[in-house]
């Protein structure tokens, strides 16, 4: 069988008229590099045009394409703040939002410690019958009337009594805590206890009195332990939204919540001993044992260690009024420079 040639450069020949003799046929010519590459270049040259006008119109629809995420849908209205209000009215009122006080919380609790001061059983029964003996009812034998402490003992089998429960916080990923003086004040052992159930002796490393203030150093931490984060309270207001943390009568951690109710506040111990000067005063509750806790912003930022609480009367037990150390005095009696 005859095949075709692959390329052809001749054209169409006219029908010979009747009568006349038909032509001689002549062979096609092969086809040759040459030919052929003319040929395709040809071919190439013929289909520009359509290949430019493919790639143009493929640039245009991406240029299209950008515009239309960039700046919305030709004709589109521009968002007013009345959408955007529109938007998280919606939101608020569809959306449960966390509450102030639970983000605070979530934020500052692993750095939230037990601190349990220790005295010697047997040094505490001896004080408690003196006072009995003399006709004194001070605040620890009050506190045993309420309830026995707890009694534990060491590896050096001596008996040890809880004299002193309070909290702590955490602001240095070594085992620093923040405390206040008068929870481990005459404690012959100092344990605390960490988020996560750890127990460690702690070492008294730093005091300032005038300040309530004592500051820790954990002997073991957990592998995930994590410092709070402290902040200035040069721009604190009357008004701001605050969170206690702490153990009150050794039940928690327990949670509060209020405002700061002024600033610069004095206070003076029951016994008058001590004066504490440029404190924080706050309305969320707070009771015995959450003293050396932190007070932490919304933001759980810690802006104050809770010191103490007001009552006129002779019982221990919050009224609306709570003090609290600021941070920077707190700080500065770790050593660490102020904000």
């Amino acid at each position: 069988m005859r095949r075709a040639p692959l390329y052809s450069a001749s054209t169409p020949r006219a029908q010979p008229a009747a009568g006349s003799a038909a032509p001689q046929a002549t062979a096609a010519p092969m086809p040759t590099p040459a030919n052929a590459a003319a040929q395709r270049a040809g071919g190439v040259a013929r289909h520009r045009p359509w290949l430019m006008a493919g790639l143009a119109a493929l640039l245009g629809a991406a240029l299209a394409a950008t515009l239309l995420l960039r700046f919305g849908p030709p004709g589109a209205r521009a968002l007013t703040q009345d959408d955007i209000d529109r938007a998280v009215l919606h939101t608020l009122n569809t959306k449960s939002l966390p509450a102030p006080a639970a983000k605070a919380f979530e934020a500052v609790r692993g750095s939230v410690v037990k601190v349990i001061g220790l005295s010697d059983a047997k040094e505490a029964q001896a004080k408690d019958g003196k006072d009995a003996k003399e006709g004194k009812e001070g605040k620890d034998s009050k506190d045993a009337k309420r309830a026995r402490p707890k009694v534990e003992r060491d590896g050096d089998e001596t008996e040890r009594e809880e004299r002193g429960v309070g909290t702590g916080v955490v602001i240095m990923d070594n085992g620093t805590i923040l405390t206040n003086l008068h929870v481990v004040f005459g404690a012959r052992r100092i344990k605390v206890i960490f988020a996560d159930g750890l127990e460690a002796d702690a070492d008294l490393i730093a005091l300032r009195p005038e300040h309530d203030l004592a500051v820790l150093r954990a002997r073991k931490l957990p592998d995930d332990l994590k410092p709070a984060t402290m902040r200035s309270t040069h721009d604190l207001k009357p008004g701001d939204r605050v969170t206690a943390v702490g153990f009150p009568f050794g039940i928690g951690p327990s949670v509060s919540h209020g405002v700061v109710s002024g600033l610069k506040r004095e206070f003076r111990s029951p016994e008058g001993q001590r004066i504490l000067t440029n404190l924080i005063q706050f309305d969320a509750a707070a009771n015995p044992g959450n003293s050396g806790g932190p007070l932490v912003t919304d933001d759980g930022e810690v802006v104050g260690i809770v010191t103490a609480i007001y009552n006129p009367t002779e019982e221990r037990f919050f009224v609306g009024i709570g003090f609290a150390v600021p941070i920077e005095n707190a700080a500065q009696a770790a050593g660490m420079p102020p904000f």
